[in-house]
């Protein structure tokens, strides 16, 4: 065969060799597309206050994390602003109880007798802080928000950057008790004046589904027997119907039966912290219904919760 006839004929091979390798065999192999993972809806938690009931915060939070149920962002009203912002510090349900029990009364509470007989405060912001290890509110693990009332208008004060500890000292100060919380020149009182549980705060922090943790009491025709029972009660009573509202815009309503322990029942941390449990154990049906609800309505399945 002839240089030239060789050529002829090679020229037509190596072509059809390089066609063979190149996109046409991709075509003959598609790869399989990658399945999307679509994200589950941003679940919020809504912790309501209740003093010494807010203990039974701590139950719901253990039940919810034994089934798999994990809140994106937590919103706080006094009591609950003061788990709230330990929970989203990044403390798991185990690491809040034993908290709660080593807590000293005594460590977070400083009366000051030239200003009445009432709590300044300052010994539960800096204890805050030293548990959350100095960080602001926009430095936490999850997105928190922290409900006061502003004295001078009574517009409800949503606090999500910034003093953590100032902003839970700011929600829990119940007026009559503790000082108001002075903050860039305005002044701060507790969060159940204008929002007892604080479900439109966080709706605020982008929860598709929202759950209220109600532990506030219901006048009962009894008469409290101290100062701190006595203003507790007058602002539930002034709250109720505004609670009633707000609750009426979360998607599952928890109610521990805490009705029985008083606003400074801190011996009673036990039975709270087991009514919490009970109480979301039986809300678990509501809560995945509502989940796997909003899923299917932002055209996504739903994620089954994991056990």
């Amino acid at each position: 065969m002839t240089p030239r006839r060789v050529r002829s004929w090679l020229v037509p091979f190596f072509t059809l060799l390089v066609a063979g390798c190149g996109g046409h065999a991709a075509d003959t192999h598609p790869q399989a597309a990658l399945p999307v993972l679509a994200p589950k809806p941003r679940l919020g938690l809504a912790l309501g206050g209740g003093a010494a009931k807010g203990f039974a915060h701590i139950g719901v939070i253990k039940m919810l994390e034994a089934s798999g149920i994990h809140p994106d962002v937590v919103s706080g009203t006094s009591a609950g602003s003061v788990v709230g912002v330990l929970y989203a510090s990044g403390m798991d349900a185990f690491r809040l109880q034993e908290q709660a029990f080593a807590l000293d009364e005594g460590s977070i509470r400083d009366v000051r007798f030239f200003s009445g007989g009432l709590v300044q405060g300052q010994k539960l912001q800096d204890y805050v802080n030293q548990l959350i290890g100095q960080r602001p509110i926009e430095k936490l693990s999850k997105p928190f928000a922290a409900v006061a009332t502003e004295l001078e208008n009574g517009e409800r004060a949503v606090f999500i950057r910034g003093n953590a500890g100032q902003a839970v000292r700011a929600s829990s100060s119940i007026p009559g008790v503790f000082e108001p919380v002075e903050i860039n020149g305005r002044h701060f009182v507790d969060g159940g004046v204008v929002s007892p549980v604080p479900v439109d705060a966080a709706r605020q922090l982008g929860a598709d589904v929202v759950i209220a943790v109600d532990i506030s009491a219901r006048p009962d025709g009894s008469n409290p027997a101290n100062m701190v029972g006595i203003v507790g009660q007058s602002i539930t009573i002034m709250g109720r119907r505004l609670a009633e509202q707000e609750l009426g815009r979360a998607d599952v309503v928890i109610r521990p039966k805490v009705g029985q322990i008083g606003p400074t029942d801190f011996d009673q941390k036990n039975v709270a912290i087991l009514e919490g449990e009970r109480a979301a154990l039986a809300a678990l049906p509501a809560i995945r219904a509502k989940i796997a609800e909003k899923a299917a309505a932002m055209g996504k399945p739903p994620v089954p919760a994991t056990h």
